[in-house]
């Protein structure tokens, strides 16, 4: 394998204020979120637990003279699917296809009952395709406003050898998990690269790195989809407003294709500074492509425009949602995306109850979609019903809510 061209030479990049605005295609950096309290019964904790979250010491208050009565638990009533906005709508047959195909991921028993049922069914209609989802699920009350944004699975052209244009290196896992510990891009990017299988161009590269998969096309004709295998443990930083703030793209033109354009046409040590923002490096492999979409944390392929990417601290893996998104601020955004969708991946950026990231698919079409989704999101959590059979179904829909609970 040829060497890759020599360490890039680096100009000081001005200084940026750190984004507070997502990269449109990979999420965004938000203000930290409240620690997650206890999950209740109905909603078992993350099937991948959550880093315990930072506790600041505290002194302990004097004893107060009696004991305090405990505040009401709250109730929240459960509502009918049909009052969900945009559910008549809905293409309930695709929607219980994909749920059938994810929801073998979830750990708890109620959960696991109703996707029994739903793998029991074969509606061959959209009406039956309804009644299962009313006769099996009711509706929280909408999330305060959240966030949506969307990722995808890129395809783009690598090659064996280097050369002045596909002159990033697609490095592997190293053998020792803590050499790159702690190492931002740019010292990463400096180190010679060993066992490299591809190079590509260094805006594509960052982006398969966004994503966190692909699949890369070789010149004879191969296919190979580069999967994740690690990182350097550093945060992901989108890029968006630092550009914003540097002047060197306006505030209606923040979309993934214009912000891969950009670094395309200044590609060097101009663009070079501006990816550096994001100090997060992703290590891949490089596997046959076996044409399916990838499989994500949950550890189950994504169905395109069905699976979210969700915070585990707030969410199970397989739980089910009602997305209602709208207000796009990207210019050539879809206007609403109002669809159930199934909790089946997550990402570094996507942090917080009221966050979700759609997977749209694989490709271009898919790519361009992906990066002009940045809608406010009203996240509509659905909790299993238990069967007319069951002794429980006679109880009110209503539950102790614990608010964030999972």
């Amino acid at each position: 394998m040829p060497s890759p061209p020599a360490a890039r030479t680096r100009a000081a990049a001005p200084a940026i204020t750190t984004l507070a605005l997502t990269l449109a295609l990979g999420g965004c950096v938000e203000p930290a979120a409240p620690p997650p309290v206890v999950p209740i019964p109905t909603h078992p904790g993350p099937t991948h637990p959550a880093p315990p979250a930072a506790v600041s010491p505290r002194t302990a208050p004097p004893a107060p003279e009696a004991p305090a009565t405990p505040a009401p638990a709250a109730v929240t009533v459960l509502r009918p699917l049909s009052s969900l906005a945009g559910w008549s709508a809905e293409d309930h047959l695709a929607a219980l296809k994909a749920f059938q195909a994810g929801c073998g991921v979830a750990r708890d028993p109620q959960w696991r009952a109703v996707c029994g049922r739903a793998r029991a069914a074969s509606p061959t209609d959209d009406g039956a395709a309804r009644s299962f989802f009313e006769a099996n699920f009711s509706a929280e009350a909408p999330s305060p406003a959240g966030l949506l944004t969307a990722y995808f699975a890129p395809e783009y052209p690598a090659q064996d050898a280097p050369d002045e244009i596909f002159s990033a290196p697609v490095r592997p896992r190293p053998d020792d998990p803590d050499a790159y510990a702690g190492r931002t891009r740019a010292e990463i990017e400096s180190d010679p690269a060993e066992r490299v299988r591809a190079f590509m161009k260094p805006e594509d590269l960052f982006y398969l790195q966004i994503q966190g998969s692909g699949v890369l096309t070789f010149p004879d004709g191969r296919r190979m989809k580069a999967v994740y295998t690690g990182d350097n443990g550093l945060p992901f930083t989108a890029i968006a407003r630092p550009m914003l703030h540097a002047g060197l793209l306006s505030a209606d033109r923040l979309s993934g294709d214009a912000i891969r354009a950009w670094l395309a046409d200044h590609r060097g040590e101009e663009a070079d500074a501006v990816m550096d923002k994001n100090q997060r490096y992703i290590f891949f492999d490089l596997l046959p492509d076996d044409g399916r979409d990838p499989a994500g944390a949950a550890g189950t392929p994504l169905t395109a425009g069905r699976a979210i990417a969700v915070d585990p601290a707030y969410h199970h893996y397989g739980a089910l949602y009602w997305i209602d998104a709208e207000a796009p601020t990207l210019n050539g955004a879809v206007p609403a995306y109002r669809r159930l969708a199934l909790a089946l991946d997550t990402g570094a950026a996507i942090r917080g109850e009221r966050r979700a990231d759609l997977y749209l698919g694989r490709g271009d079409t898919a790519g361009h979609e992906a990066g002009r989704v940045r809608h406010v999101l009203s996240l509509v959590r659905l909790i299993p019903v238990p069967p007319p059979s069951d002794p429980a179904s006679s109880q009110p829909h209503e539950k102790t809510a614990s608010p964030g609970g999972s």
